[in-house]
């Protein structure tokens, strides 16, 4: 509990700040003046999230000794938060590829420093091992396929739990329970010490994403920007690696943006788009032109992530890959109905007979 509220403290006590000098930073976003089918603000608000997040995660070095893999993931942070208050000071003008070049290197900041899965578990049963192939020059080796499938995944969660912070209050809450989750997950086998510097980090983002959560709920008075919704995807990927490659239980909770991200590319795939340039065609979109409001949107994603983590602690490695593809149907067959009723229930033109 104390790393998770002196997180929380200092997120919310640096996102007060940033809510102050937001001028003063020039990271205004102002609707009126950015223009994209994706924005959804009415009023001019600043972003910079990224800002408390990185100050709140220092304070994981007050709780766990500063080693190697401490540090890597700092500098990974690190690398996200300074490119995230720059897209924020240049209203979104750095190029998608440079971003998604950014996330590959805050992901390699973070292999490079001894983070990596060495296996997954075989939903057939069994465990996948991913520590052969290895290249080794001296004493040091590259598990191959291990580094390969944290690079994809770590780069991966970066921008599909990205994708997911278009409302009030979205991201941040479903962001915590995926967080407390992995720390449950930890609690139980915190007879192993290996176990603890992952309990703690999981406690430090918690707190982060929970002391930002008041300034980012409706009205929001601060957006997450590219480094607060980055940051997010990277730590809870990290975590997920950390705690024993939960990644099951990761998917498990996300596994709504999962799927609206898996949609989403499929959708632009198709049209000939690049699936990195932003759209209106996520989940939270088309309940907006339903007339969903803003906070029923948030809690919609908090419930879900939170019944989904209830189950990611109570079912087996088989169930919850059984429950993974239950939540994909019904939820992808509720995204193509969204998509195909808005565009059939829209007024015909004029001249179109």
């Amino acid at each position: 509990m104390i790393p998770f509220l002196a997180a929380a403290a200092v997120s919310w006590i640096v996102t007060r700040w940033v809510v102050k000098a937001g001028k003063f930073l020039r990271i205004i976003d102002d609707p009126a003046q950015h223009k994209h089918p994706k924005v959804v603000h009415d009023k001019p608000v600043p972003r910079g999230g990224g800002i408390p997040i990185f100050a709140a995660l220092l304070t994981v070095l007050l709780f766990t000794p500063p080693g190697k893999q401490i540090w890597g993931i700092i500098i990974g942070a690190a690398i996200l938060a300074v490119v995230g208050f720059l897209d924020d000071r240049f209203k979104e003008k750095i190029s998608p590829y440079l971003r998604l070049g950014v996330n590959i290197l805050a992901a390699l900041a973070v292999i490079g420093a001894g983070i990596g899965i060495a296996y997954i578990t075989n939903p057939l049963g069994g465990v996948v091992d991913l520590s052969w192939p290895r290249w080794c020059i001296g004493s040091h080796c590259v598990w191959i396929l291990s580094d390969v499938f944290a690079l994809v995944w770590l780069v991966a969660m970066q921008n599909i739990v990205g994708w997911s912070s278009g409302v009030d209050g979205q991201l941040p809450g479903f962001v915590v329970i995926a967080a407390i989750t992995i720390a449950i997950l930890g609690w139980r086998f915190n007879a192993d010490f290996g176990q603890w510097p992952v309990i703690t980090l999981a406690a430090v983002v918690a707190g982060a994403y929970t002391g930002f959560l008041p300034w980012n709920w409706y009205p929001q008075k601060i957006m997450p920007g590219y480094g607060g919704k980055s940051l997010a995807g990277f730590l809870l990927g990290v975590l997920a690696i950390m705690s024993g490659a939960k990644v099951g239980a990761m998917l498990l909770v996300l596994g709504i943006p999962f799927i609206d991200a898996a949609l989403v590319v499929i959708k632009r795939l198709r049209e000939g788009r690049s699936p990195v340039w932003g759209g209106n065609e996520h989940l939270h979109h088309y309940l907006l032109k339903r007339g969903w409001g803003k906070r029923r949107i948030a809690l919609f994603y908090w419930i879900v992530a939170a019944v989904m983590a209830t189950a990611a602690l109570q079912l087996n490695s088989g169930w919850k890959y059984f429950t993974m593809a239950t939540v994909a149907l019904v939820v992808g067959g509720v995204v193509l109905w969204l998509q195909g009723f808005l565009t059939f229930s829209k007024r015909p033109g004029p001249d179109s007979g």
